[in-house]
């Protein structure tokens, strides 16, 4: 079966804030069984207009993905992340 992932462009706009996200969605991440697979937020960009923190999270479907993103405890720590951050977020399946 595919691998499910979560691919993020993250703009910060208040650090404080981003380090609560992390540490919320970080617990949400480990209780979904997500691997994060890229967390760096400096990037050799060569191509387009993305800027910002690059988070790629690997989930062993879609599905499961899915049940991530749409759970309580990222929800949560959505709210936090929209306080201090843009994001452009897509859940993708692998090949």
């Amino acid at each position: 079966m595919a691998k499910g992932y979560l691919v993020a462009h993250i703009r910060v706009h208040d650090v404080e804030v981003f380090q609560e996200f992390r540490g919320v969605a970080g617990a949400a991440v480990t209780e979904h069984g997500g691997r994060i697979l890229v967390g760096n937020p400096v990037a050799d960009f060569r191509e387009g207009d993305v800027r910002g923190v690059t988070i790629v999270i690997e989930f062993d479907d879609l599905a499961t993905a899915t049940r991530f993103y749409e759970s309580e405890a990222y929800t949560a720590a959505r709210a936090i992340r929209e306080k201090g951050a843009e994001t452009d977020l897509l859940l993708v399946e692998g090949v």
